[in-house]
């Protein structure tokens, strides 16, 4: 069975009861994942411990900026450590795969390389989602494996936007809010893609909010393909 490292935790989302969920997910489609917050740790122990693959769906950054945060500091703010970083990037440029979701791209704020991990970045004072609610997703890039035989579906979520991507980033989904109060949110957004990095490769799900955006058929299936896209099996595409 191979092996995923689920690095989690932070404010505002459900990431305990997400994070088992998507290790069931994964679990059905013979991935053994291990779940924790410590993020250091963690990271520390993927050039030794066998891991195939990580997953960052976390919400750690220096929190900085902004006194709303300041009750929660303490507990959850967090710069990534020089030998994290080196640690990510190597195991990942060494042949790791790496999944990225939802609140990855919030993570490590004061660290410029991991956009160019993860393929993108939030933007504090651009970036934005609109209230959590219905989202229609739409398939670009459907001759990819991950996305071959999809159509449009619609889930609850959060669409994030105005991300700052590296350049040569080709989604294989958009997501569009299906009702917001201003008609300036219901642009389309790039929320998955897949590239490679080194000789690993590396996907981005800016979808999974909670359980149910992780349990939807079709998600829980773009999920499953993507994990196999990324320990580079043959023949990824998987039934819906």
């Amino acid at each position: 069975m191979a092996r995923n490292l689920i690095l989690t935790g932070g404010i505002r989302h459900p990431f305990g009861d997400a994070s088992r969920a998507l290790a069931a997910i994964l679990s059905a489609h013979g991935i053994a994942s291990e779940i924790t917050e410590d993020i250091e740790h963690g990271l520390s122990r993927l050039g030794r411990d066998g891991f195939d693959m990580v997953t960052i769906y976390a919400l750690r950054w220096r929190m900085l900026g902004d006194q709303k945060y300041a009750q929660e500091r303490s507990r959850w703010g967090f710069s990534l450590s020089a030998n994290g970083r080196r640690g990510l990037t190597e195991f990942v440029a060494s042949g790791g795969g790496l999944l990225g979701l939802h609140t990855a791209s919030l993570c490590f704020d004061d660290w410029e390389g991991w956009k160019d991990v993860l393929g993108a970045v939030w933007m504090w004072g651009r970036s934005h989602h609109p209230p959590y609610g219905r989202v229609e997703v739409t398939p670009t890039a459907t001759g990819h494996e991950i996305t071959a035989g999809l159509g449009a579906f619609e889930l609850n979520d959060e669409v994030y936007s105005g991300l700052e991507l590296t350049s040569g980033i080709q989604p294989l989904l958009t997501a569009t809010p299906c009702s917001t109060p201003s008609e300036n949110n219901r642009s389309a957004a790039p929320v998955l893609w897949a590239r490679s990095f080194g000789r690993g490769r590396v996907v981005y799900d800016a979808l999974g909010h909670d359980r149910s955006s992780l349990e939807h058929p079709i998600h829980g299936h773009i999920l499953a393909r993507s994990a196999r896209w990324l320990r580079g099996e043959a023949g990824a595409n998987i039934e819906n």
